[in-house]
């Protein structure tokens, strides 16, 4: 299932939700140099959160082969600045495309609760979270962690409280038979952290990279968590369709503009 778009107005210009989004692009641009190997694995090893290398699990020297010849060497002394630098790299283009768009879809109405300004640090509050989860999961792994996806999961778990029967519309994949349909944000959003839930019990003593499937769940979590002190009540009664009470979205909300 992949969503497509949600049924919920935004009041708001979104510009944190665009400027995060503009930002990630320009970092693989510039930084990972669109992918290509060396900038890649060069910006992983430099940039990237170790979770041994923080925590000092890992003795220095310690090496971790990344593939295409590059190998990373801890330098034996924790990277903080790699808790902030690691949710803007990602590890390829479906990675970084995936969460632009997840992203996209649903950051501007929790931005929309929340203003600019708490919306920035509610996003790299549950950033910070979703890292900490992983590294508690895994605290000697020597591998690279990157990308978005942690912090935008904090974005999911706020927005599933703030509007859970909002229509969220899916692209589904049945085999050769692709089709879309319309369900409530509480539907598609529990679903997806019960996938990530259940990825992460069946990563747990895994070495070697993948999916962090923790740092997605911590994000989640951290964004429900948060929610109550970063939402605005005045700008959340705006939306004709916030909480459970106020019944389900459809189609035609835009004659409520």
């Amino acid at each position: 299932m992949f969503p497509l778009r949600d049924d919920n107005p935004h009041f708001l210009t979104p510009y944190v939700t665009y400027g995060i989004i503009v930002l990630n692009l320009l970092v693989w641009a510039v930084v990972q140099g669109f992918g290509t190997p060396a900038a890649l694995l060069n910006s992983l090893c430099t940039l990237g959160l170790i979770p041994g290398e923080l925590l000092g699990t890992l003795p220095a020297g310690y090496t971790t082969q990344l593939g295409a010849g590059l190998v990373c060497v801890l330098e034996g002394r924790p990277a903080w600045h790699t808790l902030l630098t690691s949710m803007f790299l990602h590890g390829g283009w479906m990675h970084i495309l995936s969460n632009m768009w997840f992203l996209w879809i649903f950051g501007n109405n929790v931005e929309d609760s929340m203003g600019h300004l708490r919306f920035a640090a509610f996003y790299l509050l549950c950033g910070l979270a979703a890292a900490a989860l992983q590294m508690l999961a895994n605290p000697a792994s020597g591998v690279p962690m990157v990308g978005a996806s942690g912090a935008i999961g904090g974005v999911m778990g706020a927005y599933v409280l703030l509007y859970p029967r909002v229509n969220v519309h899916m692209l589904i994949f049945l085999g050769f038979f692709v089709t879309t349909i319309a369900v409530p944000a509480y539907w598609m959003l529990g679903y997806w952290f019960l996938v990530q839930l259940l990825g992460g019990f069946g990563s747990l003593g895994r070495e070697g990279g993948g999916v962090a499937f923790w740092a997605h769940v911590g994000g989640f979590v951290a964004g429900a968590a948060l929610l109550p002190l970063f939402r605005n009540p005045a700008l959340v009664a705006r939306h004709p369709y916030h909480g459970w009470s106020q019944g389900s979205s459809g189609p035609s909300w835009r004659r409520l503009r």
